[in-house]
């Protein structure tokens, strides 16, 4: 071992910042971080054993305690439920022997479930050993059992296991401007780089991750810092349940968006450059390094760009399963080698980002759209969508509607066009941004897709009339208190506390009183969390609530007593360990004896 984590870290320059990029192997390697692998890079890395077992404990791709050789895991998104997965999971279970969250007695296989994983197009969906499985259904996981239990290499399965399609269903003015490997950076050196931030800002183009900043802003503030070294970060950590575009935009359009990173650091000055990929999006990471080296073959990455006086580069650098590094603080706190904690702003990135330097981070729709207003010129991107919003959107599709996939729309248009092109008939309401954006209903389909109206980082959900309200805020409600990172405790505690109060109400336990205090949970999450992850992770119950008052009250319980403490359930432990199942170790409690 002591072989292996000495060359993993010499391979990394025995670099703190690629603290996950060496865990990430060991992990594969061991199928767990073994504590003696967590000594030998405290030592090799120079750093304290706490920070690597704080980086192991957060992310969720990471483990003290061995998993499975094949390690499986199943996305428990909403869109996966409503194709089946509960009882595709109960199924798997079954067919290779193994409780979910547990790992076989022979340790061939351990089995559990996983946010979201950027399949909600093709799901139910989930990972082995990290790269992605689509389309499961009793058939498929019939031969997945087999070749587990076979222990059949995973170079030798199907590969129609780990197709990943695109399903570009109505391409708009950007997907269907597809540009030329460095036609971007050309018209940018012909024009010069300050006239072409001058286009980006008369384009109007804003962040298309859901934040809605101006980009020529945001680029020329990070110019203007006076500390010479900058870089640019592409978020590609696009966690939001029900959000795929980006996954997409990097497997088919990757020179774009590789282009349009090179175009704002040839405008900032910055030699250097990261795309954070998420972790469940392995199955991209070598073709996105087979772009980036014909990129340096072209003259179009490295030193001197294009001939020019340009000098950059850009490192791929993976997540390992934590919704919350989608922020872009904890983004650079992840690339840094560390826990993805947000931190406080201000400072902004702009002025200290990566290692505290100047930094601007955007996503990948963000970056390809500014490539291809290089091309095209401010005019032409300006001409859609509206007078606050210009240019158009990508849209993940997902849900109750007949062709589920990528969707470009001009903002400005109507929910009810949307539901029209994708086949969506008896909605009942879309949750437009994913659980962190807005549940709105059939009333409201007039609305439109805007800044000014319904703003959205691309997730677009559709719900039909059979679906349960209730058991949508659940899924989104557990996915929140799943993934708060629990530095602060508005969110830490708020999180689980409106999980639980929610859990007592759809189980029909609950009385008015506790959809008062949801409400009050609410309000306190939302108004003292540190990020936004508190900050919108109650916005499932309030729009839910708001909407459709009725469907909450129609599960409250209808008694007026019910005990609030479960006494055999506080019995448990001693139970245990007095070893005693029989009838006289339990109680017996009922409403009727405290009436």
């Amino acid at each position: 071992m002591r072989q292996f984590i000495q060359s993993l870290a010499a391979k990394h320059d025995f670099r703190p910042t690629h603290l996950l990029e060496i865990l990430r192997a060991v992990q594969a390697r061991y199928h767990h971080i073994p504590a003696d692998a967590v000594e030998l890079l405290a030592e090799a890395l120079r750093i304290p054993r706490t920070r690597i077992i704080d980086a192991i404990e957060f992310y969720s791709f990471f483990s003290l305690t061995p998993k499975g050789r094949y390690e499986l895991l199943i996305s428990d998104s909403i869109t996966d439920h409503m194709l089946g997965k509960q009882e595709l999971m109960a199924y798997l279970a079954d067919k290779l022997n193994v409780a979910v969250g547990e790992v076989r007695s022979d340790g061939v296989v351990s089995l559990d479930n996983t946010s979201c994983t950027g399949m909600c197009d093709q799901g139910p969906a989930g990972l082995v050993n990290g790269y992605a499985l689509t389309r499961l259904d009793r058939s498929r996981i019939d031969q997945i059992a087999e070749l587990i239990n076979g222990e059949i290499p995973l170079e030798e399965w199907p590969a129609e296991f780990f197709e990943v399609d695109d399903n570009i269903r109505k391409p708009g003015l950007l997907l269907n401007s597809q540009t030329a490997q460095g036609e971007a950076l050309k018209a940018a050196l012909a024009r010069g780089f300050k006239e072409t931030l001058a286009e980006i800002d008369k384009s109007g183009l804003r962040g298309r991750g859901g934040a809605g900043f101006k980009t020529a802003m945001k680029w020329r503030f990070c110019a203007e810092e006076q500390q010479v070294e900058r870089y640019v970060v592409c978020n590609a950590d696009e966690g939001e349940p029900g959000t795929f575009k980006d996954r997409v935009l990097l497997n088919s359009f990757a020179h774009q968006v590789f282009e349009g990173m090179t175009l704002c650091a040839a405008i900032i000055g910055a030699k250097q450059g990261f795309l954070y990929l998420r972790g469940e999006y392995l199955h991209l990471h070598g073709k996105l390094q087979a772009t980036l080296a014909e990129r340096r073959a072209s003259g179009l990455l490295g030193t001197g760009i294009l001939g020019g006086a340009v000098d950059f580069d850009i490192e791929i650098r993976l997540g390992a399963g934590a919704y919350i590094c989608g922020e872009e603080s904890a983004l650079i706190e992840s690339l840094e080698g560390k826990s993805g904690i947000p931190r406080n702003r201000p400072p902004y990135p702009v002025t200290s980002g990566y290692l505290g330097r100047p930094t601007v981070v955007n996503n990948v729709e963000t970056f390809y759209a500014a490539s291809a207003i290089a091309v095209h010129g401010g005019d032409w991107f300006a001409a859609s969508g509206t007078e606050k919003s210009q240019g158009s959107k990508i849209l993940s599709i997902s849900g109750d509607c007949a062709k589920p996939g990528i969707y470009e729309y001009p903002f400005g248009t109507t929910i009810r066009a949307i539901l029209e092109d994708c086949g969506a008939s008896d909605v009942l309401g879309v949750q437009v941004g994913g659980p962190s954006g807005t549940f709105i209903s059939d009333q409201e389909f007039d609305r439109k897709l805007a800044f000014e109206d319904l703003a959205t980082g691309g997730s677009f959900i559709v719900f039909n009339g059979n679906r349960d309200i209730l058991a949508i805020a659940h899924n989104f409600t557990h996915f929140f208190a799943h993934e708060s990172c629990g530095f602060c405790t508005p969110c830490r505690v708020g999180t689980s506390l409106l999980r639980n109060q929610l859990d007592k109400i759809t189980g029909g336990h609950g009385s008015a009183g506790d959809v008062v205090a949801l409400e009050e949970i609410c309000r306190l999450i939302k108004t003292n969390s540190h990020c936004g992850l508190g900050q919108t992770a109650a916005n499932p119950v309030l729009t839910t609530l708001e909407r459709y008052p009725e469907r909450y009250q129609s599960r409250l319980k209808k008694i007026s007593f019910e005990p609030g403490f479960d006494l055999d359930g506080a019995l448990e432990t001693a139970r245990r360990m007095a070893n005693r199942n029989d009838a006289a170790a339990h109680l017996q409690q009922t409403a009727a004896e405290h009436e």
